[in-house]
């Protein structure tokens, strides 16, 4: 079991985000109060896990692609908790998911810097894409080409070798004005379409590119270090 906890607090969406512990503010002991506060909750949560004798239990620190906000305190490495307390790295990583956003931005650039930082926490921990999906704006784009884009950078193992694992965000939401997004009255009662499914070229570009014999069935015992077929949630 791999367990994704207090995902992307590098973000300002989640109540365990760094910001609402303190941001930037100095910690007692060094660091910033935000990041210091997640990671003192993060080892206590694996600890009470690993004094119960959980052995079938691997942990991955899944941030958001591009911490909101973009500061030194809210960066990855700030929230790193320790390579005794983290197993995988992982990441978000999000296309247009609104009808108000702007034209599809390319995945490949979009996923680049996220990686290298990653790879910056730790010399050896495999790499997840824990989210990663796009909504169907035929006016912003072509949705299976994107697809067909974020799969020929997973591919690219000579420039990401430590991605190992993808995990596909499958679903579709109506959104509501209820919230404190800007753009919430343009999106209100619109639908952010994500899912696999949500066109036919979509699903086509998605099946051919899963079928690449570079992505598992399912993992094996070895899996930590090879690639797992990018699946839906």
């Amino acid at each position: 079991m791999i367990v994704s906890f207090a995902n992307e607090m590098n973000g300002t969406w989640f109540p365990w985000s760094g910001t609402f512990y303190g941001g930037e503010k100095p910690a007692p002991g060094g660091g910033f109060q935000g990041p210091e506060t997640f990671k003192a909750a993060w080892r206590h949560v694996v600890d009470r896990v690993r004094a119960r004798r959980a052995t079938n239990v691997k942990w991955v620190l899944h941030l958001m692609d591009f911490s909101m906000p973009n500061e030194e305190w809210n960066l990855a490495a700030e929230y790193y908790p320790g390579a005794d307390y983290v197993d995988w790295l992982g990441l978000s990583l999000y296309g247009s998911q609104f009808p108000s956003d702007n034209r599809y931005p390319d995945f490949a650039s979009c996923f680049d810097w996220p990686y290298t930082e990653l790879t910056e926490l730790d010399p050896t921990k495999p790499i997840m894409l824990c989210e990663w999906s796009v909504g169907e704006f035929p006016d912003k784009g072509d949705k299976g080409e994107w697809i067909r884009g974020a799969f020929r950078t997973m591919a690219n193992t000579a420039k990401y070798p430590r991605l190992k694992a993808a995990v596909f965000w499958h679903e579709r939401w109506q959104n509501s004005a209820d919230t404190k997004d800007e753009s919430a009255a343009e999106n209100a009662g619109k639908y952010s379409d994500l899912r696999v499914n949500s066109s036919p070229g979509a699903q086509r570009a998605y099946r051919e590119c899963v079928a690449d014999p570079i992505f598992l069935e399912r993992p094996g015992n070895g899996f930590e270090t090879r690639v797992v077929k990018p699946s839906v949630q």
